[in-house]
């Protein structure tokens, strides 16, 4: 019964969708009121239809309802609890709900908090994404029903992919799914105002807090992927350039330049058709890597074997997605005049760079990811790109990026000095030299690039700091002073620091993965090997049973210098159902270098394959992902993003004389 509910849910939500994408358009080109309010109540029925119907396939997940097609292809009664709640979208069709339930998410928030915009223009933004929910509903019921029943229910199911067995897995789709979603909201945004012939600062500041939200999931999604990939799939490895991997990252270079883009519009009243096109393509290349995912195109360890025609239905929502959006910017966006003008050394000048950069880079990966495929659509040639080709492209796009983040914020708006910018830079660039210096001491030259990056790391971080000194004059009056000048500084000026602070760190562990090192031997019992500083003894490995699989678990001390600093247990697991083997990882770190340990396969003498690999500064790849989203929220959480935080005090204003 609870299964047939979800199902009616669904369907109920999808009539509901269809409401709320044509009566609150017809009522905001009528200007009726009535009809444009109609916008907020079905965008909040929608969600609550669609979370009931996410409810009713979890709890079909929890108790093992084998009734269930879905339930019976990825769950089984052994299964711990964690993994079949994550069971739920980690296949096609239930990730697809988790997709429409995200959709529904932003819309209800958009609902709930959007007091403060035109009624015109939140009946249109709400439009909008009712139009996308009902293309993504229709897709769901007709081609991946995740409520099928089974006619005969069989006693358990096929269990869950082992490799998605595994707490990263269970978080990062619904980061990733919100960042990827929460898109939808800016690309609303955008085809609204086409429609209205209207962008200006307020517009940017309606778009901003929406934009800033979903790239902090997404920035999240990404590293958590990653993060997973490191520990999980044994190669010592955070990033592949794998195609699915590119489907998120592709995204969030467009989304960083929408940020950065509004920040221009707001402020000088210009670069208004570049922003709206850079929301519409960001949403739309969120789009293309749910097409590339289900479609059938790609086999990676990221995607779902799916059938070509749920992958063709999905290209025709794309075609119609994309290609109306981009036909309407093309139809209008020419009637969007801008309006300060600036020279190309300013503030402005160094965003547009950072845009143009990060455009350029976007370009290339996409590129990269779809030019094989192209080819073999073609019975072309089969070719394989991977890192030499986005090494040798997009890494030295990303160079001056880096350097025009250090310089901008130190540039006036419409007209900046870039020698006074860079000489109030001096001890940033001094700092970066020193670093160079020590390390080439250190390495002995080896490894000039990776010095370079690291170089380039250590002077953005320098240059935040100076950026922030000279905001609070400090050093230039009385410390009482620039503290109070620091206190005052808006939450917004100190996420963008923080922002590009976690990027300096960032930078900095991706240039170190050069200077690793790493080795790989079969041992018997009582074997040992070296690496770096360590020593690493395989003491023993021993059977030992999980809650659905038996493991090979390795008994390993690392020791240096003589004494023993740690013993780690890295494992292969087999999962009996699946017939599958899986590598656990074993992972030493002290935060500035990781010891990383993969127990590989047996010989036919007993003996064990070691893998082992010593990492410095990578944990810093995703401390400063996590650095780079905190900065994102400390901006989100000014005042003056708040949706609805004005409309609010004016409310409370006119209520406090009568009370």
């Amino acid at each position: 019964m609870i299964v047939e509910l979800g199902h009616f849910c669904l369907i109920l939500a999808l009539f509901v969708a269809a409401i709320q994408t044509i009566v609150p358009m017809v009522g905001a080109s009528r200007g009726h009121v009535g009809w444009m309010a109609t916008g907020r109540s079905c965008a909040i029925a929608t969600f609550v239809l669609i979370g009931l119907s996410m409810a009713a396939l979890m709890h079909a997940y929890v108790v093992s309802d084998f009734s269930v097609v879905n339930v019976v292809q990825n769950s089984h009664t052994d299964k711990p609890l964690l993994y079949k709640i994550s069971g739920v979208w980690g296949n096609h069709e239930g990730s697809m709900l988790l997709w429409v339930f995200m959709l529904s998410v932003c819309a209800a928030a958009v609902a709930l908090c959007s007091d403060n915009l035109p009624p015109a223009l939140r009946a249109r933004v709400l439009a909008v994404q009712g139009a996308i929910a009902v293309g993504f509903l229709l897709f769901i019921l007709f081609t991946s029903n995740p409520f099928q029943r089974i006619a005969e229910p069989p006693a358990n199911g096929m269990g869950l992919n082992p490799v998605l067995q595994d707490p990263g897995l269970a978080f990062h789709p619904p980061f990733l799914y919100l960042g990827y979603v929460g898109f939808s909201v800016a690309f609303a945004f955008a085809v609204a105002a086409l429609i209205e012939g209207k962008v200006d600062a307020a517009w940017a500041r309606w778009v901003r807090p929406w934009t800033l939200a979903s790239w902090c999931a997404l920035t999240i999604g990404i590293a958590m992927g990653s993060w997973w990939a490191y520990y999980t799939l044994g190669w010592g490895g955070w990033w592949f350039w794998d195609p699915v991997e590119n489907a998120s990252f592709m995204p969030w270079l467009v989304g960083t330049a929408l940020i950065h883009s509004s920040i221009v519009v707001e402020k000088r009243d210009t670069l208004k058709t570049w922003t709206i096109l850079l929301a519409l393509v960001t949403f739309s290349l969120s789009l293309v890597g749910t097409f590339l995912v289900r479609s059938g195109v790609l086999t990676s360890v990221h995607a779902f074997a799916t059938d070509p025609a749920r992958g063709m239905f999905i290209l025709i929502l794309l075609l119609v997605a994309i290609g109306g959006s981009l036909l309407l910017y093309a139809i209008r966006a020419p009637k969007l005049q801008g309006g300060g003008l600036f020279a190309p050394v300013s503030r402005e000048g160094a965003l547009v760079l950072n845009n143009l950069l990060l455009s350029c880079g976007c370009a290339t990966v996409f590129l990269g990811t779809l030019y094989p495929l192209f080819l073999d659509a073609m019975d072309g040639p089969k070719l394989s790109v991977g890192f030499p080709f986005f090494n040798r492209t997009f890494v030295p796009l990303m160079v001056p990026t880096i350097v025009a983040v250090g310089i901008g914020p130190m540039l006036a708006w419409k007209r900046g000095d870039l020698l006074g910018a860079l000489q109030r830079l001096w001890v940033a660039s001094l700092f970066a030299v020193g670093v160079a210096l020590l390390l080439l001491y250190l390495t002995y030259g080896s490894h000039v690039l990776a010095v370079l990056g690291i170089a380039i790391a250590a002077w953005l971080a320098g240059a935040v700091v100076a950026e922030w000194a000279e905001r609070v004059a400090l050093f230039r009056t009385s410390f009482g002073n620039s503290m109070g000048r620091a206190i005052a500084l808006p939450r917004a000026a100190y996420g963008m620091s923080v922002a590009h602070f976690g990027l300096a760190v960032f930078v900095a562990g991706v240039s170190a993965s050069a200077f690793g090192q790493e080795a790989i031997e079969v041992l018997e019992a009582g074997g040992s090997m070296r690496l770096a500083a360590y020593d690493i003894v395989l003491q023993s490995v021993d059977r030992v049973p999980g809650p659905n699989y038996t493991a090979d678990r390795a008994t390993i001390r690392i020791a240096s210098g003589g004494a023993t600093i740690a013993t780690v247990y890295p494992e292969r697991r087999f999962f009996p159902l699946q017939q599958q083997t899986t590598g656990e990882t074993a992972i030493r770190t002290n935060l500035m270098a990781d010891l990383y340990l993969a127990l590989g396969e047996a010989d036919a003498k007993g003996n064990w394959t070691v893998r082992a690999y010593w990492k410095p500064l990578v944990p810093w790849i995703w401390i400063g992902a996590v650095i780079m989203a905190f900065g994102g929220l400390v901006s989100l959480s000014d005042r003056r993003w708040r949706v609805g935080a004005a409309a609010r005090a004016r409310r409370a204003a006119a209520a406090a004389p009568a009370e």
